[in-house]
């Protein structure tokens, strides 16, 4: 029985106890608020990063990056200012745009000691800058090199760069595979695609380079409707998956030892997603969660992860997670009425 299909399941069977998980949306909270678990606890700083929306406006805080100086830059589809660069005290540094409409993934890239962004708008586009805004390159669009056929949809959604310089490419509000480009932008192949089969991905949301085990690095993406991370080989075979039942996470975000994503809804029963339900997760180095900062503990049961869902609502749809040299959090939120970014100072 392929791995989905076992997961499922298993989700179906947790049915009943998700009915008596509701998150608690009557609660509030003040700057003293604690959330997380085990060795991941934070102090929430909701006020973190607060902006006038009349001169710097935001839709969504899709995602953020951190440069080699410590200043956080911030992707947002708001054409005014697609990109918001913050200091970690969260004062406005400076802001700049490519009036995209849809500005969704934000990756950064040391070329030989000079940094590099690679932002994905789901329009369609796929670009990369500087630092400032300067495009340096944009990935032509799939159709127009014959890689899909005309009537595929491509709603690209974010990028990786290997260690060899490969640009990785998630069609994940699209037709669901992930494409992989040399360093000069030519295509190699694509993997994936829709379905519930092991290699296969429902809304394959988010990607980054695992290198954790140092020598031999791979690919983690997102399969959000599954509630998984899967793992490939940088040449797309399918390895592993790593099941986070309830949890609809976005792209895997790597420091140190650990792995972090943003939640954007847990579910209250079988293939039901829940408003306004994020919550922050933590996974070791051995890929066992440790930590829900916003949800409810991690627990294990004869070695199977059980059902988590949001517990405190600090968050309504995590989209992203960065984290700084000190290990504090900065929680980028999709569909949360405009609102700049959340800190968790690590405690």
């Amino acid at each position: 029985m392929p791995n989905d299909r076992r997961a499922f399941l298993k989700l179906t069977a947790l049915t009943g106890l998700a009915m008596t998980l509701k998150p608690n949306l009557s609660y509030s909270y003040s700057n003293d608020l604690i959330i997380g678990h085990g060795d991941f606890k934070y102090k929430v700083d909701p006020s973190w990063g607060n902006l006038d929306p009349a001169k710097t406006p935001v839709q969504n805080c899709h995602e953020m990056v951190m440069d080699k100086k410590g200043r956080l830059f911030m992707v947002t589809d708001e054409p005014k200012n697609n990109i918001i660069i913050y200091n970690q005290s969260g004062r406005l540094l400076s802001t700049w745009t490519l009036n995209l409409p849809a500005a969704h993934g934000l990756s950064m890239v040391n070329e030989g000691g000079e940094e590099f962004l690679w932002i994905v708008d789901n329009g369609g586009r796929v670009i990369k800058t500087d630092l400032n805004g300067k495009i340096i390159t944009e990935i032509t669009s799939p159709h127009k090199e014959g890689i899909y056929k005309e009537k595929m949809p491509w709603v690209p959604t974010e990028t990786c760069v290997a260690p060899n310089g490969d640009l990785y490419i998630s069609d994940g509000y699209g037709s669901q595979f992930i494409l992989q480009y040399d360093p000069k932008g030519k295509f190699i192949r694509k993997f994936g695609g829709d379905g519930h089969g092991d290699a296969q991905f429902k809304t394959v949301h988010g990607i980054a380079i695992d290198q954790r085990k140092g020598a031999n690095p791979t690919l983690l993406c997102t399969s959000r409707g599954h509630n998984s991370f899967k793992r490939f080989t940088l040449n797309g075979k399918y390895l592993e998956t790593l099941f986070l039942p309830g949890a609809f996470v976005c792209r895997p975000v790597l420091h140190g030892n650990n792995l972090y994503a943003g939640v954007c809804w847990s579910r209250s029963k079988y293939l039901e997603q829940m408003d306004n339900s994020g919550f922050v997760t933590i996974l070791d180095e051995n890929n066992k969660v440790v930590s829900n900062p916003g949800g409810t503990e991690p627990k294990y049961l004869d070695g199977e992860l059980q059902l988590m869902v949001q517990k405190e609502p600090v968050f309504k749809h995590c989209h992203d997670v960065c984290i700084d040299q000190d290990e504090n959090l900065y929680v980028c939120q999709w569909n949360a009425s405009k609102t700049y970014p959340i800190k968790l100072n690590r405690i």
